[in-house]
Protein backbone atom coordinates (compact mmCIF):
# COMPACT_ATOMS: atom_id res chain seq x y z
CA UNK A 1 0.00 0.00 0.00
CA UNK A 2 1.21 3.50 -0.79
CA UNK A 3 0.11 7.09 -0.36
CA UNK A 4 -1.70 9.15 -2.97
CA UNK A 5 1.42 11.33 -2.78
CA UNK A 6 1.64 15.10 -2.96
CA UNK A 7 -1.81 16.70 -3.21
CA UNK A 8 -3.09 20.20 -3.90
CA UNK A 9 -6.36 21.65 -2.55
CA UNK A 10 -8.90 23.19 -4.92
CA UNK A 11 -11.42 25.96 -4.31
CA UNK A 12 -14.91 26.29 -5.74
CA UNK A 13 -16.89 29.52 -5.47
CA UNK A 14 -20.68 29.61 -5.09
CA UNK A 15 -22.42 32.89 -5.86
CA UNK A 16 -25.96 31.70 -5.16
CA UNK A 17 -26.87 32.13 -1.47
CA UNK A 18 -27.34 29.01 0.64
CA UNK A 19 -30.36 29.18 2.93
CA UNK A 20 -29.51 27.69 6.32
CA UNK A 21 -31.68 25.80 8.79
CA UNK A 22 -31.60 28.84 11.09
CA UNK A 23 -33.34 30.95 8.43
CA UNK A 24 -30.19 32.94 7.74
CA UNK A 25 -28.38 32.63 4.42
CA UNK A 26 -24.82 32.91 3.24
CA UNK A 27 -23.84 33.92 -0.26
CA UNK A 28 -20.63 34.31 -2.18
CA UNK A 29 -18.95 31.49 -0.29
CA UNK A 30 -16.06 29.17 -1.13
CA UNK A 31 -15.61 25.47 -0.45
CA UNK A 32 -12.11 24.02 -0.39
CA UNK A 33 -11.78 20.38 -1.40
CA UNK A 34 -9.33 17.71 -2.50
CA UNK A 35 -9.76 14.72 -4.80
CA UNK A 36 -7.83 11.46 -5.04
CA UNK A 37 -8.04 8.82 -7.77
CA UNK A 38 -9.82 9.05 -11.10
CA UNK A 39 -13.51 9.62 -11.78
CA UNK A 40 -14.70 6.94 -14.19
CA UNK A 41 -16.57 7.56 -17.43
CA UNK A 42 -20.08 7.21 -15.98
CA UNK A 43 -19.12 9.03 -12.75
CA UNK A 44 -20.27 6.11 -10.62
CA UNK A 45 -17.15 5.51 -8.50
CA UNK A 46 -17.11 8.71 -6.41
CA UNK A 47 -16.81 8.48 -2.62
CA UNK A 48 -17.41 11.49 -0.38
CA UNK A 49 -15.49 11.64 2.92
CA UNK A 50 -17.03 13.92 5.56
CA UNK A 51 -14.71 15.30 8.23
CA UNK A 52 -14.99 15.49 12.00
CA UNK A 53 -14.60 18.45 14.36
CA UNK A 54 -10.98 19.56 13.96
CA UNK A 55 -10.23 17.92 10.61
CA UNK A 56 -10.54 19.29 7.08
CA UNK A 57 -10.62 18.51 3.37
CA UNK A 58 -7.07 17.12 3.65
CA UNK A 59 -8.09 13.48 3.99
CA UNK A 60 -5.11 11.73 2.36
CA UNK A 61 -1.75 12.31 0.80
CA UNK A 62 0.61 15.04 1.92
CA UNK A 63 1.60 18.64 1.47
CA UNK A 64 5.25 19.28 0.88
CA UNK A 65 6.41 22.18 3.03
CA UNK A 66 9.05 24.71 2.12
CA UNK A 67 11.16 23.31 4.94
CA UNK A 68 10.77 19.77 3.66
CA UNK A 69 8.14 18.82 6.25
CA UNK A 70 5.13 16.84 5.17
CA UNK A 71 1.59 17.37 6.42
CA UNK A 72 -0.13 13.99 6.06
CA UNK A 73 -3.90 13.74 5.60
CA UNK A 74 -5.91 12.90 8.70
CA UNK A 75 -7.26 9.61 7.26
CA UNK A 76 -4.25 8.65 5.16
CA UNK A 77 -4.26 5.17 6.70
CA UNK A 78 -7.79 4.65 5.31
CA UNK A 79 -7.66 6.30 1.87
CA UNK A 80 -5.11 5.58 -0.84
CA UNK A 81 -3.86 2.97 -3.35
CA UNK A 82 -4.54 -0.51 -1.96
CA UNK A 83 -5.99 0.88 1.27
CA UNK A 84 -9.54 0.16 2.54
CA UNK A 85 -10.92 3.02 0.42
CA UNK A 86 -8.80 2.21 -2.60
CA UNK A 87 -8.02 5.19 -4.83
CA UNK A 88 -7.02 2.82 -7.62
CA UNK A 89 -10.73 2.03 -7.74
CA UNK A 90 -12.59 5.01 -6.29
CA UNK A 91 -12.57 8.76 -6.88
CA UNK A 92 -12.47 10.15 -3.35
CA UNK A 93 -13.50 13.70 -2.40
CA UNK A 94 -12.75 15.50 0.85
CA UNK A 95 -14.60 18.78 1.49
CA UNK A 96 -13.89 21.44 4.10
CA UNK A 97 -17.18 22.51 5.66
CA UNK A 98 -18.61 26.02 5.80
CA UNK A 99 -17.57 27.78 9.00
CA UNK A 100 -14.27 25.93 9.23
CA UNK A 101 -10.87 27.58 9.53
CA UNK A 102 -9.09 25.56 6.85
CA UNK A 103 -10.03 27.48 3.73
CA UNK A 104 -13.79 27.27 3.20
CA UNK A 105 -15.68 30.45 4.04
CA UNK A 106 -15.88 30.90 7.79
CA UNK A 107 -15.70 33.42 10.64
CA UNK A 108 -12.14 34.46 9.74
CA UNK A 109 -13.20 35.58 6.26
CA UNK A 110 -14.47 39.01 5.27
CA UNK A 111 -18.19 39.61 5.55
CA UNK A 112 -19.10 41.42 2.31
CA UNK A 113 -21.81 43.36 4.16
CA UNK A 114 -19.32 45.00 6.55
CA UNK A 115 -15.89 44.67 4.94
CA UNK A 116 -14.64 43.14 8.21
CA UNK A 117 -14.16 39.51 9.29
CA UNK A 118 -17.47 37.78 10.11
CA UNK A 119 -16.33 36.81 13.60
CA UNK A 120 -19.38 36.15 15.77
CA UNK A 121 -21.65 37.36 12.96
CA UNK A 122 -21.04 34.21 10.93
CA UNK A 123 -24.37 32.35 10.98
CA UNK A 124 -24.79 29.18 13.00
CA UNK A 125 -24.61 26.17 10.69
CA UNK A 126 -25.96 22.64 11.09
CA UNK A 127 -24.99 19.21 9.84
CA UNK A 128 -27.82 19.49 7.33
CA UNK A 129 -26.44 22.81 6.06
CA UNK A 130 -23.05 21.22 5.46
CA UNK A 131 -24.66 18.38 3.55
CA UNK A 132 -26.60 20.84 1.39
CA UNK A 133 -23.35 22.65 0.56
CA UNK A 134 -21.63 19.33 -0.24
CA UNK A 135 -24.51 18.43 -2.57
CA UNK A 136 -23.96 21.69 -4.46
CA UNK A 137 -20.28 20.83 -4.85
CA UNK A 138 -21.23 17.38 -6.17
CA UNK A 139 -23.54 19.06 -8.69
CA UNK A 140 -20.68 21.22 -9.94
CA UNK A 141 -18.45 18.16 -10.25
CA UNK A 142 -21.15 16.38 -12.26
CA UNK A 143 -21.67 13.64 -9.67
CA UNK A 144 -25.32 12.66 -9.52
CA UNK A 145 -24.83 9.70 -7.21
CA UNK A 146 -22.00 8.68 -4.88
CA UNK A 147 -20.90 5.09 -4.62
CA UNK A 148 -20.60 5.87 -0.90
CA UNK A 149 -20.70 8.73 1.57
CA UNK A 150 -18.50 8.01 4.58
CA UNK A 151 -17.47 9.68 7.83
CA UNK A 152 -16.42 9.12 11.41
CA UNK A 153 -17.79 10.90 14.49
CA UNK A 154 -19.27 14.22 13.30
CA UNK A 155 -18.47 13.02 9.77
CA UNK A 156 -20.68 10.01 10.43
CA UNK A 157 -23.55 12.35 11.28
CA UNK A 158 -23.09 13.99 7.90
CA UNK A 159 -23.07 10.64 6.12
CA UNK A 160 -26.27 9.65 7.92
CA UNK A 161 -27.82 12.99 7.02
CA UNK A 162 -26.94 12.42 3.36
CA UNK A 163 -28.90 9.16 3.42
CA UNK A 164 -32.02 10.98 4.63
CA UNK A 165 -31.80 14.28 2.73
CA UNK A 166 -30.57 12.91 -0.62
CA UNK A 167 -31.54 9.22 -0.55
CA UNK A 168 -31.12 8.72 -4.30
CA UNK A 169 -27.70 10.32 -4.41
CA UNK A 170 -25.73 7.60 -2.59
CA UNK A 171 -25.69 3.83 -2.92
CA UNK A 172 -23.87 3.16 0.35
CA UNK A 173 -23.62 5.02 3.67
CA UNK A 174 -20.67 4.32 5.97
CA UNK A 175 -21.10 5.64 9.52
CA UNK A 176 -18.20 5.10 11.95
CA UNK A 177 -18.09 5.87 15.68
CA UNK A 178 -21.11 8.13 15.46
CA UNK A 179 -24.53 8.69 16.99
CA UNK A 180 -28.09 9.70 16.02
CA UNK A 181 -27.88 12.56 18.55
CA UNK A 182 -25.70 13.74 21.41
CA UNK A 183 -26.42 12.66 24.94
CA UNK A 184 -26.94 15.26 27.67
CA UNK A 185 -23.43 14.45 28.90
CA UNK A 186 -21.93 15.19 25.48
CA UNK A 187 -23.83 18.48 25.22
CA UNK A 188 -22.54 19.36 28.70
CA UNK A 189 -18.91 18.75 27.68
CA UNK A 190 -19.41 20.91 24.59
CA UNK A 191 -20.88 23.74 26.63
CA UNK A 192 -18.01 23.68 29.14
CA UNK A 193 -15.62 23.96 26.18
CA UNK A 194 -17.59 26.85 24.69
CA UNK A 195 -17.74 28.68 28.02
CA UNK A 196 -13.95 28.46 28.27
CA UNK A 197 -13.73 30.35 24.96
CA UNK A 198 -16.61 32.77 25.56
CA UNK A 199 -15.22 33.89 28.92
CA UNK A 200 -11.64 34.37 27.71
CA UNK A 201 -10.92 38.14 27.97
CA UNK A 202 -9.27 37.97 24.53
CA UNK A 203 -12.45 36.68 22.88
CA UNK A 204 -13.99 40.17 22.54
CA UNK A 205 -17.45 38.84 21.72
CA UNK A 206 -16.05 36.89 18.77
CA UNK A 207 -14.43 39.92 17.12
CA UNK A 208 -10.93 39.29 18.44
CA UNK A 209 -9.44 39.50 14.93
CA UNK A 210 -9.92 43.27 14.99
CA UNK A 211 -8.01 43.46 18.27
CA UNK A 212 -5.03 41.47 16.98
CA UNK A 213 -5.36 38.81 19.67
CA UNK A 214 -6.42 35.16 19.94
CA UNK A 215 -8.35 33.69 22.91
CA UNK A 216 -5.70 31.03 23.41
CA UNK A 217 -6.49 30.35 27.05
CA UNK A 218 -10.08 29.45 26.20
CA UNK A 219 -9.05 27.36 23.22
CA UNK A 220 -6.51 25.46 25.32
CA UNK A 221 -9.09 24.52 27.94
CA UNK A 222 -11.69 23.67 25.28
CA UNK A 223 -9.26 21.30 23.60
CA UNK A 224 -8.23 19.72 26.88
CA UNK A 225 -11.86 19.04 27.79
CA UNK A 226 -12.57 17.64 24.33
CA UNK A 227 -9.45 15.52 24.23
CA UNK A 228 -10.35 13.79 27.50
CA UNK A 229 -13.57 12.59 25.88
CA UNK A 230 -11.73 11.12 22.88
CA UNK A 231 -9.63 8.75 25.01
CA UNK A 232 -10.70 5.77 27.07
CA UNK A 233 -9.75 5.33 30.73
CA UNK A 234 -7.76 2.21 29.74
CA UNK A 235 -5.91 4.12 27.04
CA UNK A 236 -4.97 6.94 29.42
CA UNK A 237 -3.94 4.46 32.11
CA UNK A 238 -1.73 2.55 29.66
CA UNK A 239 -0.07 5.70 28.27
CA UNK A 240 0.30 7.73 31.44
CA UNK A 241 -1.04 6.01 34.56
CA UNK A 242 -0.11 8.15 37.55
CA UNK A 243 3.42 8.73 36.29
CA UNK A 244 5.00 11.85 37.72
CA UNK A 245 6.85 14.19 35.43
CA UNK A 246 9.61 15.02 37.91
CA UNK A 247 9.57 11.91 40.08
CA UNK A 248 7.76 13.41 43.05
CA UNK A 249 4.98 15.81 44.03
CA UNK A 250 5.84 19.48 43.56
CA UNK A 251 3.23 20.75 46.06
CA UNK A 252 2.00 23.46 43.73
CA UNK A 253 -0.41 23.98 40.84
CA UNK A 254 1.97 23.35 37.98
CA UNK A 255 2.41 20.07 36.16
CA UNK A 256 2.88 17.05 38.43
CA UNK A 257 1.51 14.19 36.32
CA UNK A 258 2.40 13.15 32.78
CA UNK A 259 -1.28 13.21 31.78
CA UNK A 260 -1.37 16.90 32.74
CA UNK A 261 1.68 17.58 30.58
CA UNK A 262 0.10 15.73 27.64
CA UNK A 263 -3.21 17.59 27.86
CA UNK A 264 -1.53 20.98 28.13
CA UNK A 265 0.63 20.15 25.12
CA UNK A 266 -2.48 19.22 23.13
CA UNK A 267 -4.21 22.41 24.24
CA UNK A 268 -1.24 24.61 23.37
CA UNK A 269 -0.85 23.03 19.93
CA UNK A 270 -4.57 23.36 19.16
CA UNK A 271 -4.66 27.03 20.17
CA UNK A 272 -1.98 27.80 17.58
CA UNK A 273 -3.95 26.63 14.54
CA UNK A 274 -7.69 26.40 15.30
CA UNK A 275 -10.14 29.29 15.25
CA UNK A 276 -12.22 29.96 18.36
CA UNK A 277 -15.37 30.98 16.46
CA UNK A 278 -15.10 27.83 14.36
CA UNK A 279 -14.93 25.74 17.53
CA UNK A 280 -18.12 27.35 18.79
CA UNK A 281 -19.91 26.77 15.47
CA UNK A 282 -18.92 23.15 15.10
CA UNK A 283 -19.80 22.13 18.65
CA UNK A 284 -23.22 23.75 18.21
CA UNK A 285 -23.72 21.77 14.98
CA UNK A 286 -22.94 18.64 16.99
CA UNK A 287 -25.48 19.60 19.66
CA UNK A 288 -28.23 20.37 17.15
CA UNK A 289 -28.00 17.13 15.16
CA UNK A 290 -31.12 15.13 15.99
CA UNK A 291 -32.99 13.94 12.89
CA UNK A 292 -35.61 12.11 14.96
CA UNK A 293 -36.66 15.35 16.68
CA UNK A 294 -38.94 16.34 13.80
CA UNK A 295 -40.44 12.83 13.68
CA UNK A 296 -41.73 12.59 17.23
CA UNK A 297 -38.35 11.23 18.41
CA UNK A 298 -38.92 8.17 16.22
CA UNK A 299 -35.55 7.41 14.60
CA UNK A 300 -37.01 4.70 12.38
CA UNK A 301 -39.47 7.21 10.97
CA UNK A 302 -36.65 9.71 10.38
CA UNK A 303 -34.69 7.05 8.50
CA UNK A 304 -37.67 5.88 6.45
CA UNK A 305 -36.66 7.94 3.35
CA UNK A 306 -33.26 6.19 3.12
CA UNK A 307 -32.50 3.92 0.18
CA UNK A 308 -28.78 3.23 0.64
CA UNK A 309 -27.08 0.17 2.03
CA UNK A 310 -25.26 0.78 5.30
CA UNK A 311 -22.10 -0.10 7.18
CA UNK A 312 -21.88 1.01 10.80
CA UNK A 313 -18.79 0.53 12.97
CA UNK A 314 -18.43 1.24 16.69
CA UNK A 315 -15.70 0.67 19.29
CA UNK A 316 -16.23 -0.94 22.68
CA UNK A 317 -14.32 1.68 24.71
CA UNK A 318 -15.79 4.70 22.92
CA UNK A 319 -17.77 6.27 25.75
CA UNK A 320 -18.37 9.50 23.86
CA UNK A 321 -20.32 7.81 21.02
CA UNK A 322 -20.89 4.40 22.54
CA UNK A 323 -21.78 1.21 20.63
CA UNK A 324 -25.30 1.47 22.04
CA UNK A 325 -25.83 4.59 19.93
CA UNK A 326 -24.72 2.83 16.74
CA UNK A 327 -27.02 -0.06 17.60
CA UNK A 328 -29.93 2.41 17.81
CA UNK A 329 -29.24 3.39 14.20
CA UNK A 330 -28.90 -0.25 13.13
CA UNK A 331 -32.21 -1.18 14.77
CA UNK A 332 -34.00 1.77 13.18
CA UNK A 333 -32.63 0.81 9.75
CA UNK A 334 -33.62 -2.84 10.24
CA UNK A 335 -37.15 -1.68 11.07
CA UNK A 336 -37.11 -0.02 7.65
CA UNK A 337 -35.85 -3.26 6.08
CA UNK A 338 -32.61 -1.67 4.95
CA UNK A 339 -29.56 -3.77 4.21
CA UNK A 340 -27.19 -3.12 7.13
CA UNK A 341 -23.77 -4.44 8.14
CA UNK A 342 -22.60 -3.72 11.67
CA UNK A 343 -19.22 -4.27 13.34
CA UNK A 344 -18.45 -3.62 16.98
CA UNK A 345 -14.68 -3.57 17.36
CA UNK A 346 -13.11 -4.48 20.72
CA UNK A 347 -10.45 -1.75 20.81
CA UNK A 348 -8.87 0.03 23.80
CA UNK A 349 -8.45 3.47 22.24
CA UNK A 350 -11.78 5.14 22.96
CA UNK A 351 -13.37 7.48 20.41
CA UNK A 352 -10.02 8.08 18.70
CA UNK A 353 -10.07 4.47 17.50
CA UNK A 354 -11.82 5.51 14.29
CA UNK A 355 -8.62 7.33 13.25
CA UNK A 356 -6.26 4.48 14.13
CA UNK A 357 -5.14 1.38 12.32
CA UNK A 358 -6.76 -1.51 14.18
CA UNK A 359 -6.45 -4.49 11.76
CA UNK A 360 -10.00 -5.75 12.39
CA UNK A 361 -11.43 -2.28 11.76
CA UNK A 362 -9.40 -1.78 8.59
CA UNK A 363 -10.32 -5.25 7.32
CA UNK A 364 -14.03 -4.57 7.94
CA UNK A 365 -13.99 -1.34 5.95
CA UNK A 366 -11.87 -2.85 3.17
CA UNK A 367 -14.20 -5.84 2.83
CA UNK A 368 -17.19 -3.51 2.59
CA UNK A 369 -15.60 -1.36 -0.12
CA UNK A 370 -14.56 -4.52 -1.96
CA UNK A 371 -18.24 -5.39 -1.99
CA UNK A 372 -19.19 -1.95 -3.27
CA UNK A 373 -16.68 -2.38 -6.07
CA UNK A 374 -17.86 -5.86 -6.97
CA UNK A 375 -21.53 -4.84 -6.86
CA UNK A 376 -21.22 -1.95 -9.24
CA UNK A 377 -18.50 0.50 -8.34
CA UNK A 378 -16.42 -0.56 -11.32
CA UNK A 379 -15.99 1.65 -14.34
Amino acid sequence: MSSVGIVTPKTMHFAEPLTLRSGASIGGYNLVYETYGTLNADRSNAVLICHALNASHHVAGMYEGADGSKNVGWWDNMVGPGKPVDTDRFFVIGVNNLGSCFGSTGPMHVNPATGKPYGADFPVVTVEDWVAAQARLADELGIEQFAAVMGGSLGGMQALSWSMLYPKRLRHCVVIASTPKLSAQNIAFNDVARQAILTDPDFHGGHFYEHGVVPKRGLRVARMVGHITYLSDDSMAEKFGRDLRNGDYQFGYGIDFEIESYLRYQGDKFSEYFDANTYLLITKALDYFDPARECGDDLAKALAPTQAQFLLVSFTTDWRFSPERSREIVQALVRNKRRVSYAEIDAPHGHDAFLLEDPRYMHTVKAYFDRIWNEGGRP
